[in-house]
């Protein structure tokens, strides 16, 4: 008879932004925690408050090499997040093919860790698999408008495969599945220099630099905070809709522009604005229709308003 009281949680890229939040919650909710890290793109700082937890455990290891129950010194898996892979173009693009090496390689190697465990897997894709949309807003049957030799293709066309092979593990094997579409989340541990707009911003305002801008400003984004996701995340963990893509973000649509007004009124900053040129292949627009997630997972919407996420995310700047 099983006597363990406590759901053991493997968190792969556990030592990044959403990653490390997302340790702390499955810690708090009484979990045994494994963190895997590379630390390409975490950082120790992120998760040095859970180091002296018995029931936390972090393992410096790349997912794009192979991992076993034994290589991990762990007896039971009961579910694995697989949240490692550089999520900014600034990181994302240093190097491209290991961009798309732990998107493929790496889940194929968390995909045969959940088939020797029996654990749920679940995968954090992206927006980006919808590219550059020709509808708005996008719901999960939209198939994208993505360039898959552009320069960030290596994130996007790795998501988009990393997808195929947890839907098709699931029909080959058996394997429980779930796949989350992440749109635009911030909130604090976001890295000062890994190039997202609302850390660079809110950090530009608050030394007084110009805000930079790409393009005219008009392009929109929909941004939720990391609280929000991380209660999608764990319900998307206990609903059984296996190999189905589910939005998770903020379907309030708000253009750079409007963002960086927001931004200035918030931290009273006399900064200017700085337009810069469009990247290649950047989205003009990003709105999720998050209908399925509201559906399939008791009603899920996000609760934090953008001004109370800013002004939690920039007390922890300050």
């Amino acid at each position: 008879m099983n006597q363990r009281q406590h759901k053991y949680s493997v968190v792969l890229g556990g030592a990044g932004f959403i990653g490390s939040h997302l340790c702390l919650r499955l810690l708090s909710d009484g979990h045994e925690v494994l963190c895997v890290d590379n630390l390409s793109t975490g950082f120790i700082n992120n998760i040095a408050m859970m180091l002296d937890s018995p029931s936390f455990k972090f393992v410096h290891h790349d997912i794009t090499e192979p991992f076993t129950r034994s290589t991990l010194d762990v007896e039971h898996v009961d579910e694995i997040y697989n949240l490692a892979c550089p999520a900014s173009p600034l990181h994302y693009q240093r190097d491209p093919t290991k961009t798309l090496s732990t998107s493929i390689i790496g889940s194929i190697n968390a995909l045969a860790l959940a088939m020797e465990t029996k654990a749920k897997i679940l995968l954090a894709s992206t927006s980006e698999v919808y590219g550059d949309p020709t509808t708005s807003p996008q719901n999960e049957s939209y198939w994208g408008n993505v360039n898959p030799n552009g320069i960030r293709s290596c994130y996007d066309e790795g998501k988009r495969a990393a997808e195929t092979l947890f839907c098709d593990h699931h029909r080959q094997f058996g394997t429980d599945t779930s796949i989350i579409r992440i749109f635009n989340t911030y909130g604090p541990k976001m890295a000062p220099d890994d190039g997202r707009v609302i850390p660079t911003l809110l950090r530009q305002a608050l030394s007084g630099k110009p805000l930079t801008i790409n393009g005219d400003g008009t392009q929109t984004r929909s941004f939720m905070y990391i609280d929000d996701l991380l209660d999608g995340i764990l319900r998307v963990m206990k609903a059984n809709i296996p190999a189905l893509p589910v939005n998770l973000g903020n379907p309030e649509e708000i253009s750079i522009n409007e963002l960086a007004a927001t931004i200035l009124s918030i931290t009273k900053s006399d900064s200017t604005i700085l337009h810069r040129p469009m990247p290649p292949d950047d989205p003009r627009h990003r709105r999720p229709d998050i209908s399925r997630a509201n559906r399939l997972l008791d009603g899920w919407e996000p609760s934090i308003s953008l001004d109370k996420g800013l002004k939690l995310t920039l007390n922890s700047i300050k």
